[in-house]
């Protein structure tokens, strides 16, 4: 039987690339987004599990998470696999404790889960220029590459052996000075960063993750992606 996978947060890019990633490993993606909430359980009845994709810098992922918890144990779904992110509980970070709230959350649900924590996109980076962050170029981050969380996510999804699993991602580690270098382009630290069109708590989020960023990068190790996709060590 095709297992039928609800993917909330599924109109989004990250929900779309693991859709079609569970579509290449043969089950039925359902993507849900804002539209479903009305009748959340019920758009959810009869899946196997959900992938769990909050909104990016949602003011109160605790308790949309406790939310969407509550929605699968109504519509019957035993299984969810929440999308966190690398270094949760980093108290400089507004953003990440809302993410490490939820996976307790997650973890004291009752029902089967997985969680994954992905270091920050190699797709966030346009690579075709001049890379401008406004952060140190030279601090230590663990890169990856969109499409392969979502390859991660299909397989755990699919696959019961991650059930209590949390695993953080990574295809590759360096600098964003390093990522530019392979790249053929230049790296610089800008500091007028404006957060234009974003309200006044996002834009401080963002300038506190910065500020973390400073300081301390976002190191993450790639054993455990590369353990998941089936790859042997570079």
């Amino acid at each position: 039987m095709t297992s039928q996978i609800a993917v909330l947060g599924g109109h989004g890019k990250t929900g779309r690339a693991v859709s079609a990633a569970l579509g290449r490993h043969g089950a039925d993606a359902v993507p849900l987004g804002r539209a479903d909430w009305d009748d959340l359980a019920g758009a959810m009845t009869g899946c196997d599990a959900t992938y769990l994709i909050a909104p990016n810098l949602h003011p109160d992922e605790p308790t949309y998470v406790g939310q969407a918890l509550e929605a699968m144990r109504t519509g019957g779904v035993n299984r969810v696999v929440y999308h966190s992110v690398a270094s949760p509980y980093a108290p400089g970070m507004p953003h990440h404790l809302g993410k490490a709230r939820a996976e307790d959350l997650v973890r004291r649900s009752g029902l089967a889960w997985t969680i994954l924590q992905p270091g920050a996109y190699l797709q966030n980076f346009d690579l075709t220029r001049t890379v401008q962050v406004p952060y140190d170029v030279e601090r230590p981050f663990g890169f990856a590459d969109l499409q392969e969380v979502a390859e991660a996510a299909a397989v755990v999804l699919l696959q019961d052996d991650h059930v209590g699993a949390t695993y953080e991602l990574a295809t590759r580690t360096g600098t964003v000075a390093e990522l530019a270098a392979d790249a053929g382009v230049g790296a610089e630290r800008i500091g007028d960063w404006s957060g234009e069109g974003l309200d006044e708590r996002e834009r401080a989020w963002l300038r506190a993750m910065f500020d973390y960023y400073d300081r301390h990068g976002l190191p993450v190790g790639t054993l455990p992606m590369r353990a998941l996709l089936g790859r042997a060590a570079d």
